[in-house]
């Protein structure tokens, strides 16, 4: 069987996402960098494979499918179905199913917005309205995180990852936990997760390319 193929920017948070799900799931991949900011992704050869031109983008054989939760679900389901990431239990796989909308809905379009303005529309400072809106998505998954370990309950689930991805982002362009002890907690845990490091690695990179832009922090 031909090796999974993932379409992967660093920079990129929902790109990383997908290579947190394959590295806890301990699948093999072949991961081929589309550098974004190099506008390899406009390449026809890419633009061949995905024509939305997007990562992350994945090739199982003659499968192919991009946006990062259609991925991240796909790879739970078709190579470990029923693990505890996402379980077969619909009331358990109904929440984090909602953590996973909340987090390409709400926390990473509060983040993306902040990348957008720096990186593509040259601000040197943060609005206010944009950092309101950070911490608004925070303070949401601070209450997912009451009493709970993993924003889904007592085990870490897909929507962890995927959150793990955007919190590692924004802690890299300074946004401080200190007002999220629940965050903090979460983030230590996740920590121990396969893949951390070079999750972390890649957020460093995109915060310090928005960091270097700013006038003043966060």
């Amino acid at each position: 069987m031909a090796p999974l193929i993932l379409y992967h920017f660093p920079g990129s948070s929902p790109s990383r996402s997908a290579l947190l799900v394959l590295r806890n799931l301990d699948l093999d991949a072949e991961v081929k960098i589309v550098n974004l900011f190099a506008g390899e992704h406009l390449a026809e050869e890419f633009i061949a494979i995905n024509p939305d031109h997007t990562v992350p983008t994945l090739v199982d054989e003659d499968y192919i499918l991009w946006e990062s939760k259609a991925i991240v679900t796909y790879l739970a389901e078709q190579y470990q179905p029923g693990c505890s990431l996402y379980p077969n239990d619909p009331k358990k796989r109904g929440l984090i199913n909602h953590r996973l909308y909340f987090d390409s809905g709400t926390l990473f379009v509060a983040l993306r917005d902040v990348l957008m303005s720096v990186l593509r529309s040259g601000a040197t400072t943060i609005a206010q309205d944009k950092k309101d809106n950070v911490h608004k998505a925070l303070a949401k998954m601070e209450a997912f995180l009451d009493g709970c370990d993993w924003v889904t309950g007592d085990e870490c689930s897909l929507a962890d990852l995927c959150m793990l991805a955007n919190v590692a982002t924004l802690k890299h362009i300074g946004v401080g936990f200190e007002p999220y002890p629940n965050i903090s907690g979460w983030y230590e845990r996740c920590q121990e997760l396969a893949g951390f490091d070079e999750n972390d690695e890649g957020a460093s990179f995109i915060g310090n390319a928005v960091t270097s832009k700013l006038e003043e922090p966060f």
